[in-house]
């Protein structure tokens, strides 16, 4: 068998052999096998946006949006489906090709999903691709987001199955799995990764990654988040992950899920240009573009459009969009931030 090929039978001893592998030979594996299935320079884009912020139920303790914890975020109601799009067609304008909405629920109710399923298909018209995550699905649920056109549904593993339960305990570890056989059973692709920093050791974050690669089929989408730490929640103080032993998941994710994109998702705000490059030369080939991740905060378009120039890496295309488009946004943010840089230095 190739040492390449897409495998489903991964065990903890290996997983955890590739991850202390000397740092250049593990970045060296990763980038060949990226390239095996990517091309290096491109990275899928997309906007998320909360549709619906606060009073979950769930006690998350890394989640500013739990009702258990008090954290000073304003509670919203679920936003108005053209408000959903006005958002959409403004993500799309600044380079963003996939919209993934966002609701602080254990699950969505009967009285919800008529308002749900009109925004997938109000963004879905736009030419974006759709997603979304809104916690725990039934099956019923999962097939009417399919049949209103959703391509991918979110819903992280956190961590390993061992660590789980210091991180949540109002709903198992079986009952994420469930709602991801549910979501690929209705043909939506799966968006599904985790949270590191969150006191997690080594061994939690290789069973993390054998939990999602030895899933009948890979996520076609897998987001590593680095714990964004919020006062209020229970992880607030909790110690930063080593920038080294981020990069070594990114990479180690690529090489056991080699045709999913890997996303570098939350805590970007805080990464320094070198860092996100060498994500992106680890594996790292998709990213949330925009102002803000739900509650927190992401690197603001115009900083993200200028590394996106010095690296020469320009957004995956789908279907009713096109590279110049993006690139043309791309010039016209680094001028205005040249401009804008100028007239403080004059000023």
């Amino acid at each position: 068998m190739s040492s390449n090929a897409i495998r489903h039978d991964w065990t903890l001893p290996e997983v955890m052999e590739i991850f202390q592998l000397p740092f250049n030979d593990l970045i060296f594996k990763a980038q060949t096998i990226h390239r095996q299935y990517f091309d290096a320079n491109k990275v899928q884009v997309s906007t998320l946006l909360s549709i619906k912020t606060g009073a979950c139920p769930e006690d998350c303790k890394y989640c500013p949006q739990s009702i258990h914890y008090d954290t000073g975020l304003d509670k919203e109601k679920l936003l108005e489906v053209q408000k959903v799009i006005e958002k959409a067609k403004a993500a799309k304008a600044i380079g963003a090709t996939r919209f993934c909405m966002g609701a602080a629920w254990k699950h969505p109710t009967k009285r919800d999903m008529p308002y749900v399923l009109e925004m997938v298909k109000g963004v879905k018209a736009l030419g974006m691709e759709t997603c979304m995550t809104l916690g725990q699905l039934t099956q019923l649920q999962a097939y009417a987001l399919a049949d209103a056109g959703l391509d991918f549904y979110n819903h992280n593993l956190d961590t390993s199955p061992e660590f789980y339960q210091n991180i949540i305990t109002t709903r198992t570890y079986s009952e994420r799995l469930q709602t991801l056989a549910y979501v690929r059973e209705a043909g939506i692709k799966i968006c599904s990764g985790g949270i590191l920093g969150m006191g997690e050791t080594l061994k939690d974050r290789a069973s993390l990654l054998i939990q999602l690669a030895n899933l009948d089929e890979h996520p076609e989408s897998v987001p590593i988040n680095n714990l964004v730490k919020v006062k209020g929640t229970p992880l607030a103080d909790e110690k930063d992950i080593e920038p080294f032993d981020f990069i070594r998941m990114l990479a180690v994710a690529r090489i056991m899920m080699p045709k999913s994109h890997i996303r570098l998702s939350a805590g970007r705000e805080k990464m320094n240009e070198q860092m996100q490059a060498l994500a992106f030369l680890a594996g790292a080939n998709s990213i949330f573009y925009g102002d803000k991740l739900l509650t927190t905060t992401n690197p603001q378009v115009e900083k993200d459009n200028a590394l996106f120039l010095k690296l020469g890496i320009s957004p995956e295309q789908n279907q009713g969009y096109s590279d110049e488009v993006h690139q043309a946004a791309i010039v016209q943010a680094l001028s205005e931030q040249v401009n804008n840089n100028i007239s403080t230095n004059i000023s």
